[in-house]
This record gives C-alpha cells, sequence and structure tokens, in this order.
C-alpha cells in the first residue's frame, strides 16, 4: 500500500494563487502533509502535481491563508468573470480606504492623539489588513520571514509608537499591491486559459452506424466525427468525407484558412469555415496537438529562466540583510548616541518595508509568463524560460535548406525543346514514363503536366524499366524513350556543345536538369529546382537588419544549388554536400567561435544539429511529432517569418527583466539613502514598494503588445 502511495501522482488547477512567495508558502504546507511525498508547483500555469496522497480538502486546507481553490485537472476551472470591486477581499480594501479618509477628517478636526481619531484608524487597519496580521504573526510564532511578516511588523510597530495613521496608509496601500499584482497574473495567465477554451468539450460522432454527442474524454481512436459549417474541430484527424477550409489560428498563428480534402491531417481546437467534413479521429484528446501546446506552455511558464534563478538566489540573502539593517537602524541609535526610541524604531520599520523584496521576485516571472503566452498566440512555442533569453542573445543562425528556406517540393522551372516536338508533347512523354517513377522529381513533372492540363490517355507508358541513380526508359505510344541526368544520356551519345552548354547555365542556377531523348539523341531538357518560400529573402533581411552578425546555410545538396540560393536569399555562407554529422560538426565550431547560434530546420534529419545548438528552432510543428520533441522553440505554421519576430520578442523580454531588475533595486536603494537624514516616511516606503511593484508588473504587460513586423 505505501508503495503505490508513493507512486500516485496527481496533478490539480489552482484558483487564488496570488503571488510568488504565496505559492512558496502554499507548497510548503502542502510538504507538510504526511501521506504527501513530493510536490511540484507551476505558478506561471497555476497547477501542482502532488506526489503521493492527498485530499482537495487537506490541499485547500494547506492554502487557505491565500483562499486557493484546487481542482482536478480534468475539471473545466469556471472562471467567473467577477469585477475588480465584486471581490470580497478588495471590498475590504474600499471600506479600509473610506475608514482611512475619515481618519483624517478626524485628525486634522480633533487630533491625533485623540481617542476617535485612534479607534477610526484601528479600525481602517483592522477591517483591511485583518488577514495580513493574522498571516504575519503566525509567521513570527514560527520565524518565518515572508512580506506579510515584514510588513505586520510595520503596522504593529507603527501602531506601538503611536504612529496609527501610518500603519493605516501602510495597510490600505500593501492591500491595492496585493489585488494588482493578483490581477496582473490573471492577465498573464489568460494566454494559457483561452488555449484551453480554444477546442469543444463535447463532439458529434458516427460509431457503428449510430450518431451521438459525446464528451471528447470518451471518444476513441477510429470514431467519426461530423463537423458542420462554422463548428470547430473537438479532435485531431483525418479527413474522409467532404471538403473545406479550415482556420488554423489556434495552433498555427496563420488566420489565413487553408484547403482540406480527404486524406489531409487536421486538428482540434481549428475552426471549419464552409463544408460539412466527416473526420476519422486519429489522437485520444489527451494526445491532440492543441493539448500538447498547452502541456508544452505549461511547462515552460514552470521552468526557471537564468534570470529567475538569480533573482531567487539573491532574494534569499537580501531579506535577512534587510532584517538585520533595520533592526540595527532601530536600536544603535537610542543604544548607543542617545537617539529617540520612537523616532528611529519608526526608521528601522521604514527599512524594513521599503527593503521588501516583492518587486524584484517578480520582476522575472511576469515577463516570462507573458512572453511565453503571446508567443503561444502567435503560434511560436518557446519550450521554457531558458530559450527565450538564449534567443534574445544570438548572434549566429544557421538554416537547413529544404523545407526550410525552400518549400521542399520540387517544380518544373525550365522547358528546352531540342527538336521538331513542342513543349506539350516533351511533358506528355516525360509524364508518362515518370508515373512509374518513385523519384521526387517525377512528382514535379506529373504536376506540370496537370497544369498543362496533358491526359495520360494521350500519352501511355509500356515495358517500364528503371535505371538505378540514372533514370527510367519505356514505350511511349509505341516509341521508345529515356529520360534521366546528364550522365545517362554521355553513356550512349555524344552530347553536343549546345546541350552541354544548356545543362551547365541551369545547373549554375541551382537546377536539376532531366534529359529526354532516344537511342541517337536528346530531344529536350527539363529542369527542375526545389522553390524559394516567398519569405525567405525577406527574413533574411530583417535578421542582418535587427544585428544577427551572420546566417549560413547547412545542406546536403551540391554546391552549386546550394551558392545559387544562398546568393538569391543574402545569405553571409553556405556549406553544401553536409551529411548530418557534418551538419553537426559545424554548429559546434559556429558555437566556438560566435557563441550563441541557433539552428533552423524541419526537425527531423537535423534533429543532431537541432540539439547540439545554443536554440534549436523546428519549422512546422503542427503535425510533426519530432519538431515539437527535438526543438526548443517551434515556429508551428512552417513560417519564417515568425523567426524575426521570435528574436525581437526574446530581446523586448531580456530588456525588460534588465529593467525590472534595475528598478526595482535602483528604487529600493534610493529610499534607502533618504532613511538615513529621515526623509522617507512609512507610508512613502510603502508606496514606493507598491510604485515598484506595479510599474514591473505593467512594464513586463508591455510584452503583450509584440508584434510580428
Amino acid at each position: 500500500m505505501g508503495k503505490a502511495l508513493a507512486n500516485s501522482k496527481e496533478t490539480y488547477r489552482l484558483q487564488g494563487l496570488s503571488c510568488t512567495s504565496c505559492a512558496a508558502k502554499f507548497e510548503k504546507n502542502i510538504r507538510e502533509i504526511e501521506t504527501v511525498n513530493d510536490v511540484q508547483l507551476n505558478f506561471g500555469a497555476s497547477k501542482i502535481t502532488i506526489y503521493g496522497d492527498a485530499t482537495i480538502q487537506e490541499l485547500e486546507q494547506a492554502g487557505s491563508f491565500d483562499g486557493i481553490k484546487v481542482y482536478p485537472e480534468r475539471h473545466k476551472v469556471v472562471q467567473e468573470k467577477e469585477s475588480f470591486w465584486k471581490k470580497r477581499e478588495n471590498q475590504k480594501t474600499l471600506m479600509s480606504l473610506l475608514l482611512l479618509i475619515a481618519g483624517y477628517f478626524s485628525l486634522y478636526s480633533i487630533g491625533e492623539s485623540h481617542i476617535g481619531t485612534i479607534i477610526i484608524f484601528a479600525g481602517s487597519i483592522l477591517v483591511g489588513g485583518s488577514g495580513l496580521i493574522k498571516e504575519g504573526l503566525k509567521n513570527l510564532t514560527k520565524l518565518q520571514f515572508d512580506m506579510k511578516t515584514l510588513m505586520t511588523i510595520a503596522v504593529v510597530g507603527a501602531a506601538f509608537i503611536g504612529e496609527w495613521s501610518e500603519g493605516a496608509v501602510v495597510v490600505f496601500l500593501f492591500a491595492i499591491s496585493e489585488a494588482l499584482e493578483s490581477y496582473s497574473m490573471d492577465k498573464a495567465r489568460q494566454s494559457i486559459r483561452s488555449l484551453m477554451d480554444i477546442a469543444p468539450k463535447k463532439a458529434l460522432i458516427r460509431r457503428n452506424n449510430q450518431e451521438m454527442e459525446m464528451d471528447v474524454e470518451d471518444i476513441v481512436v477510429g470514431d467519426i466525427l461530423i463537423i458542420k459549417p462554422g463548428q470547430k474541430l473537438a479532435m485531431d484527424g483525418e479527413v474522409v468525407s467532404g471538403q473545406s477550409s479550415i482556420n488554423q489560428a489556434a495552433i498555427t498563428g496563420e488566420s489565413i484558412p487553408v484547403l482540406k480534402t480527404i486524406g489531409d491531417e487536421v486538428f482540434a481546437g481549428t475552426l471549419n469555415e464552409e463544408g460539412s467534413l466527416e473526420v476519422k479521429v486519429t489522437k485520444r484528446v489527451e494526445d491532440t496537438t492543441i493539448a500538447k501546446i498547452i502541456h508544452l506552455v505549461e511547462e515552460a511558464q514552470a521552468e526557471r529562466a537564468p534570470s529567475q534563478a538569480f533573482v531567487e538566489r539573491f532574494a534569499k540573502y537580501y531579506t535577512p540583510a534587510i532584517m538585520t539593517l533595520a533592526f540595527l537602524i532601530a536600536i544603535i541609535p537610542p543604544l548607543f548616541i542617545g537617539g529617540d526610541w520612537s523616532e528611529w524604531i519608526y526608521r528601522g520599520l521604514a527599512v524594513l518595508v521599503v527593503g521588501c523584496p516583492c518587486a524584484l521576485v517578480i520582476s522575472t516571472p511576469v515577463a516570462i509568463v507573458t512572453a511565453i503566452g503571446n508567443a503561444a498566440k502567435k503560434g511560436v512555442l518557446i519550450k521554457g524560460g531558458i530559450y527565450l533569453e538564449e534567443a534574445g542573445r544570438l548572434n549566429v543562425i544557421a538554416f537547413d535548406k529544404t523545407g526550410t528556406l525552400t518549400k521542399g517540393t520540387p517544380e518544373v522551372t525550365d522547358l528546352k525543346v531540342l527538336s521538331e516536338i513542342d513543349e506539350r508533347t516533351l511533358v506528355g512523354i516525360s509524364m508518362a514514363i515518370e508515373k512509374f517513377s518513385q523519384h521526387p522529381l517525377a512528382s514535379a513533372i506529373i504536376r506540370k503536366a496537370k497544369q498543362m492540363e496533358i491526359s495520360s490517355y494521350e500519352y501511355k507508358a509500356e515495358d517500364f524499366q528503371s535505371l538505378t541513380g540514372k533514370g527510367a526508359k519505356a514505350l511511349v505510344n509505341g516509341k521508345s524513350y529515356y529520360i534521366g541526368s546528364p550522365k545517362l544520356f554521355e553513356e550512349k551519345i555524344t552530347l553536343t556543345s549546345l546541350v552541354e552548354e544548356e545543362i551547365k547555365n541551369l545547373q549554375t542556377h541551382g537546377k536539376t536538369v532531366m534529359l529526354l531523348g532516344t537511342e541517337k539523341m536528346v530531344i529536350g531538357l527539363i529542369a527542375v529546382a526545389d522553390q524559394l518560400r516567398d519569405s525567405s529573402r525577406n527574413v533574411i533581411r530583417k535578421l542582418h537588419d535587427i544585428g544577427i552578425e551572420k546566417t549560413i546555410m547547412l545542406t546536403g545538396d551540391n554546391k552549386a544549388t546550394g551558392e545559387a540560393i544562398g546568393n538569391s536569399v543574402g545569405l553571409s555562407e553556405v556549406k553544401a554536400e553536409l551529411m548530418p554529422q557534418d551538419k553537426l560538426n559545424t554548429i559546434n565550431s559556429l558555437r566556438e567561435q560566435h557563441g550563441k547560434v541557433a539552428m533552423v530546420g524541419d526537425g527531423i534529419n537535423d534533429a543532431p544539429a537541432l540539439a547540439s545548438s545554443t536554440v534549436g528552432i523546428a519549422m512546422g510543428g503542427a503535425g510533426t511529432d519530432t519538431a515539437l520533441e527535438t526543438a526548443d522553440i517551434a515556429l508551428m505554421a512552417d513560417d519564417l517569418n515568425k523567426l524575426p519576430y521570435t528574436i525581437e520578442l526574446s530581446r523586448r523580454t531580456l530588456g525588460i527583466i534588465k529593467q525590472n531588475i534595475t528598478f526595482a533595486l535602483g528604487l529600493k536603494l534610493l529610499a534607502l539613502v533618504l532613511i538615513v537624514p529621515g526623509w522617507l516616511t512609512l507610508w512613502m516606503a510603502i508606496f514606493a514598494d507598491m510604485g515598484a511593484t506595479l510599474i514591473v508588473v505593467l512594464n513586463s504587460m508591455r510584452l503583450l503588445k509584440v508584434k510580428e513586423q
């Protein structure tokens, strides 16, 4: 029984997890439950994983100090759209403010030391800060020093030395800062919630010739989904009937609909625009692409970024240092230089308040959570704060060619007729032979024939014979023809200088040349090339504009093709004829020379290079599990335009984290300097702390505004 408990693992969603220190305390309380072996708390995603055994009541008891609600992961948390002032704690804050105003009226009319004034201020403190003081005193008895402990000491101390008005202001400002921090974290977490709400929770399916509506959890692989126009897909699957345009923005960030016909893959959470579709379910609800995205985004938001780890280490030493300093300021002058106890205790309390590391601790997680959420909505999956930061420091970006800078599907670019036949006949004969071939170049010729509306009834091939590595031969309409590489014809006949010149010219432009002819002569040339993506040239230019030192292409293709494409898109360097091992070695040497290097590939044959680079960026995360698994960042839409946006977002995030840390520490330093001559009052100290927290949060929220250029 004990072993079974140790291995059991449950994940829950949390509501009301307001601040980082509350999260740490909640986790600590859960660890104290005897039947719990381990806890993983994800503050960004508001989730907790429990290893061992604990009831929801026990977990909520552990979070009762912050009113945390716990729900099983599969349970849909209903986010009640409460207005800011409908929340009980915010109503108490408002009441505290009204009493505070009344207290100041009383102060100016009957004096600060009058019993009536003291009662009103005490009422303001108790209404707005009863929870804070109760929690702070409890922490004090356990010698736990968090923000609430510091604030409680400050408020009780202020009352003790007769500064009731100061104590009331401190309580009110602290309550406001807590409410705003909670509100901003909810805003940042909204990115995940909006992803979770994308896919419907019920769907109409056909099973054993019966149609029924059921919960997505009960749908199994092989069921047929029936999707009407205007409906969202509830599951991943393959179209088995009908055709329609599907808006895949939820998965890929691209709002332009994609036409889907029989055999095409479709994803949960996407919108069926016009036709009716029947889709055979291929994945269970927990394995759908959208479920994977949500899981990866949540994991990413939980992962500590380097800046965050630094801040937390810093805060660990900083908080005790501030407390020691506050204590020394309060006791040394009265004991040794005859200072007034009341005045120096007051200054010590001000140091305590201003030293509160709230703004510092929240400076990084809010920025990371916001940036990763924004990227996910735009179809860019960043797997962790560390990759977000590393992408902002990149100096070199290496690209795979096929399927990354190019479309990955060869197309016929040139037709050269060298005898009395016309282009239509040249394509028709070639199509008839290539219909039997498995070569990728064959599909380019078949597509060209389709475009030219050449029917397979016009040209029929018989006696097909594949000439491995060189080409093929067949009888077309009773006559023998060969199609293949220049090498094939060089073995049979002497190529004329005109033909050789044409071949050389086309190859220099990065094209693959196929010849069509008979035993005696070449009757035509067909040039095929993998077409550049429309965006490639523009993206490389943007990357150089934003300061990427070097862009380099790593390809297994021949040198001429590689050079032609490299020059066309404006790359700094091209390395061709590379095996996967060579790509890996090149990435390693680039890292030695330039430091931070990204590799952009399709995530399949580039896996070693993606893994070895500082940041591995995969093209086309939607539909390719390999890309999602191997890469640190996945461009879900298979769209290179997302690359400059991702780097821009990463740099902005780095900048905002630096601004936040500098500002939070700078303000603390300034306030501490002002304490020495006694210029800093207690309410100014809490205002500085609250202001710093608020500015740090609002500054981080600017990351929601980063758009693609």
